[in-house]
């Protein structure tokens, strides 16, 4: 199912996040590859917080998890 894959690949960025005092949550993820998430911690503040999403978890999602098309933040 998709929504373990990208549970699974979220598990792979967590310690990245983790180790600057922040975590991701996974909020949903739809039939048309949209994945919304929620960033906690220090990278809910962070003004670098959608470079991070756009840039780290999205495009890793994208590239282990090929049906993710966009990762938003909820």
């Amino acid at each position: 199912m998709l929504i373990e894959r990208v549970t699974a690949a979220l598990q792979d960025v967590r310690p990245s996040l983790q180790a600057d005092g922040g975590d991701i949550e996974l909020v949903s993820v739809d039939e048309d590859g949209i994945v919304k998430v929620r960033l906690t911690g220090s990278c809910g503040s962070c003004p670098y917080s959608l470079m991070t999403l756009k840039q780290g978890v999205e495009a890793y999602l994208k590239k282990v998890v090929p049906e993710v098309k966009e990762v938003r933040q909820a």
